[in-house]
C-alpha cells in the first residue's frame, strides 16, 4: 500500500539527505510557457488523432519532430539545466514594510545549455530500445507491430525521459530516488510518472470487445501517455508538489 506524504515528513524518516523538488526558472516567460505547455501537447495530439487511428506509424513518426521542439523549448525556458543555479539576484536591500524584489537570473551559457540539450536528446534516444523492451515485457506484440512499439516508446521517451535527463543529468543518487519513486513531486517527475502510468492504463481498452478502430495497437497506449503526462505534470507542479510516495 502506498501513500503520498509531504516531503518534510518523508525527509525526517529518511536516513540520508534527500533532494528537493525542481523550481522553475524564476521568469514571467517560464511561468507562461509552463502553463501553455500542456495545451500545446494536447493540441498536437488532438489534431493528429484521426490520422493516428488511420495510419499510426507515419503519424507517430511525423509527430516526433514537433514534439521534440516543444519539449526542448519547454525545458530551455522553464527548467534549470543540470548543474545550473536559477535563484534570483536581489535588486536592492529589503526595507521595512516593503517586499524584496528579485532580478531575473543571469542568462545561461548558451553553449553549455546547448550541450545539455544535445546530451539529453542523445540519452533519450538511447532509452527508446529499453522502453520498447519494457513494453514487450508488459504485453506488446513481439513478432509484429515492431515500428508501432518503437515509435510509441519514442513518444514516451521524449515526453517523460528527456526532461528528467535535462534536469538531473547523470546524478546517480537522484536517479535512484526516481527509480524507487521516492523523488519529491514536481512537474518534471510528476509528468514522467503520469506518462508511464498513462501508458499502462492505455492498454486496458485494447482487449475489450468493442470493435472500435481506435483500439488497435498502439493508439490507446499513446493516448494514455499524453493524457497521463499532462495530468501528472499538473499534479506534480501544483496539487502534490513536494510530496513523496511512501510504501507502507
Amino acid at each position: 500500500m502506498s501513500t503520498v506524504k509531504p516531503a518534510s515528513q518523508a525527509e525526517a524518516a529518511a536516513p540520508f539527505k534527500s533532494s528537493l523538488p525542481i523550481e522553475l526558472i524564476p521568469t514571467d516567460l517560464a511561468k507562461i510557457v509552463s502553463q501553455a505547455h500542456p495545451a500545446l501537447l494536447l493540441s498536437l495530439f488532438y489534431f493528429r488523432f484521426s490520422a493516428l487511428v488511420a495510419d499510426p506509424v507515419p503519424t507517430l513518426l511525423s509527430s516526433l519532430l514537433p514534439l521534440t521542439v516543444i519539449q526542448i523549448g519547454y525545458t530551455v525556458i522553464c527548467i534549470p539545466a543540470v548543474g545550473s543555479n536559477v535563484k534570483g539576484v536581489k535588486k536592492t536591500k529589503g526595507t521595512p514594510g516593503k517586499k524584496v524584489s528579485f532580478a531575473e537570473p543571469p542568462p545561461a551559457n548558451a553553449s553549455a545549455q546547448g550541450f545539455t540539450v544535445f546530451i539529453a536528446l542523445l540519452l533519450t534516444t538511447l532509452s527508446i530500445p529499453l522502453l520498447t523492451a519494457l513494453q514487450v515485457l508488459f504485453g506488446a506484440p513481439i513478432s509484429t507491430h515492431i515500428p508501432h512499439t518503437l515509435l510509441s516508446s519514442a513518444h514516451l521517451a521524449f515526453l517523460a525521459i528527456y526532461p528528467l535527463i535535462y534536469a538531473h543529468g547523470s546524478d546517480g543518487k537522484k536517479w535512484r530516488e526516481i527509480a524507487s519513486l521516492y523523488s519529491p513531486m514536481d512537474e518534471v517527475f510528476g509528468g514522467a510518472l503520469g506518462g508511464f502510468i498513462g501508458a499502462w492504463l492505455g492498454a486496458v481498452p485494447i482487449p475489450l470487445d468493442w470493435d472500435r478502430e481506435w483500439q488497435k495497437w498502439p493508439v490507446t497506449i499513446v493516448s494514455g501517455v499524453y493524457a497521463g503526462y499532462v495530468v501528472g505534470k499538473w499534479l506534480g507542479g501544483w496539487a502534490l508538489r513536494g510530496r513523496r510516495i511512501e510504501f507502507d
